[in-house]
Order: C-alpha cells, then sequence, then structure tokens
C-alpha cells in the first residue's frame, strides 16, 4: 500500500491487534510488530522461521520514548546527536521496569535499538504508543527486503499490510555497535565505522563473528539468496551469474552489475535487489569478482561471505 494517512491508520489498526506489518526503513524493509507484546514478538519469529536466540532490533521515534526502557549514557548521547536518525542500532540496558516483551531480547538484560529515518517509518511511530520490533523483512537466512514488491515474494498473504515506501536509500542493514560496556561493532553496515570512531575519538573493536550471537547479523549463513556463491571470481562460467562492481562495455547475459562507476555506495544499496534477481531468473550459482574492501566494500563482503555458507 503506498504512504498515505488513511494507510498508516491501517497499519496501526493491524499493529494494536498484534499482527505483524511490512514497513520501509532507510536501509531494508522491516517486518513490524508491536515490541511491548509477547504475542506480536512471536509473530515475528514465526512468520521469519527465525531462532528465537537471535533478537530483534526495536525502532524508537525519539529519546523521549526510549527513555522509559533503557539506560542512556555519554557514548549513546554523542552518536544519537551526529547519526540518528539513521543506520546505525545501539545495544543499551534494560530498564528493570521496561515492558519490552522478553521474547525481543531471548531474556536478556540488554536491548538492540534503532531510530529509522524513513519518513513512513516515522509517521508510523508517531501514531503509535510503543516502540516496533522490526528485523528485516525475510526468512530466515535469506535475501533481506529492498522493496515493497520484495516483501510480499517473501511472505505473500501471512503479512496483513506492506506500507511501500519505494526502494530502500541504503539497501543494506543498520551498523550495530554494543554500548554497554567497551563499544565494540557487533555488525558492519550502512554506518562507517570511521565515522564512529571520529565522533566518540578512539578507536573501537570489532567483533562481527562470535561463538555467542549476541546482535542480529552474525549468523554464518545470512543473506543468502539460496543458490552457491563464490567470492573474488575473475572469469564466469556462461552458467554462472557473474556478478561485477562497475558497468563494463562488453555486455553477456549472465553479467550482473552493482554501479555504473565503482561506486560501493550505489554497488552496496544494489545488491539485494541483484541477487534477488539473478536467483528469480533461474540461475543454479553465483559468482562475484573482488570487492575492494574499504568502507561499504566491507559491508558488501561481509554480505557475500555470509551468503557464501549456503
Amino acid at each position: 500500500m503506498k504512504f498515505n494517512q488513511s494507510n498508516i491508520k491501517k497499519a496501526k489498526k493491524y499493529l494494536d491487534q498484534n499482527y505483524c506489518i511490512g514497513v520501509p526503513t532507510e536501509t531494508v524493509y522491516g517486518l513490524a510488530g508491536n515490541a511491548y507484546s509477547n504475542k506480536a514478538v512471536k509473530n515475528i519469529f514465526k512468520l521469519k522461521k527465525r531462532p528465537a536466540n537471535n533478537p530483534l532490533i526495536v525502532h524508537y521515534l525519539n529519546i523521549n520514548s526510549l527513555k522509559k526502557d533503557c539506560l542512556i549514557n555519554n557514548s549513546f548521547c554523542k552518536l544519537h546527536n551526529k547519526f540518528s536518525p539513521g543506520p546505525i542500532t545501539y545495544i543499551l540496558k534494560l530498564k528493570k521496569n521496561s515492558k519490552i516483551s522478553k521474547y525481543v531480547t531471548n531474556k536478556k538484560k540488554n536491548l538492540a535499538i534503532r531510530f529509522p529515518r524513513h519518513k513512513v517509518f516515522k509517521e508510523l511511530l508517531k501514531s503509535l504508543s510503543y516502540p516496533l520490533a522490526a528485523p528485516s523483512a525475510n526468512i530466515s537466512t535469506k535475501l533481506s527486503s529492498v522493496e515493497a514488491s520484495d516483501v510480499k515474494e517473501e511472505f505473500g498473504s501471512k503479512v496483513k499490510l506492506i506500507l511501500d515506501g519505494g526502494k530502500c536509500n541504503i539497501g543494506v542493514e543498520s551498523t550495530i555497535i554494543d554500548l554497554t560496556s567497551k563499544p565494540t561493532i557487533l555488525r558492519l553496515g550502512g554506518l562507517d565505522i570511521s565515522r564512529i570512531e571520529k565522533i566518540l575519538g578512539k578507536r573501537v573493536k570489532i567483533n562481527i563473528n562470535p561463538k555467542k550471537k549476541i546482535a542480529p547479523g552474525q549468523s554464518l549463513l545470512h543473506y543468502s539468496p539460496g543458490i552457491p556463491l563464490k567470492k573474488n571470481i575473475k572469469k564466469a562460467k556462461k552458467y554462472e551469474a557473474f556478478i561485477l562492481i562497475k558497468k563494463r562495455n562488453v555486455t553477456l547475459n549472465n553479467y550482473y552489475y552493482l554501479s555504473k562507476k565503482n561506486n560501493l555506495k550505489e554497488a552496496a544499496k544494489n545488491l539485494y535487489s541483484c541477487l534477488r534477481k539473478i536467483k528469480n531468473k533461474g540461475f543454479k550459482s553465483i559468482v562475484v569478482e573482488k570487492i575492494p574492501n574499504k568502507g561499504m566494500g566491507k559491508v558488501i563482503n561481509d554480505r557475500l561471505t555470509r551468503a557464501s555458507k549456503y
């Protein structure tokens, strides 16, 4: 459904009744439900076929709404003032009297939170008296959705309503930083780590492949198109889909381009839609040329590495 106030009201009605809906964000589309409702949160896990030990990110409109649920600290305030709303998720300590469903955190005492920038999601949050748990709108381990049609492809009629906010502007998930102790990056994402370090005034530890999952996006198999994928390939066979970082003069039927001029931000934005297109074309395998491991290239490589665990 296109964005208008009538559809925001419909979305609110379904959310109030503990149904899940599809929502656009600047990163990827989310599968949203009332974060205070055990029933709604359990529905999210059921629809996504998501393991119970994989916590959810909860989305808030502003700091005032967050203060009911989490303890905030100096590092959070610095980063929030600079980067929120936007593609950064903070892990904070839960308050003892928080109404957040225990299923959101798998009964842990920390909560992953984010302030979305997308105007549709913000309008929806304004109409609600509760925050929204909203992991990526896809079946667990599969490709994230970057358009409303992707959400429809993933869930069909199982989702009551999908708010259409166009194609996601960033196209990969948020960067996750744990602020419950020493700042630590738990997932590479839409915000470059160097910018975070500049605001905090120090180097930040990175722990994106822990033995024990403490944040979304840390599973070894993730973001998968469901067919074998290999990285750092120089030449493709005719039957393989070949993903290239920039457009070439020679165009073959199995060539797929992430950007026109080697632009890593553009490449990240187009990554999931490119992988989904290849899957739907019926290719049996994918090979990807070497992606520069810098900036958003690191994020692309992280996603491709997890997708290659098929």
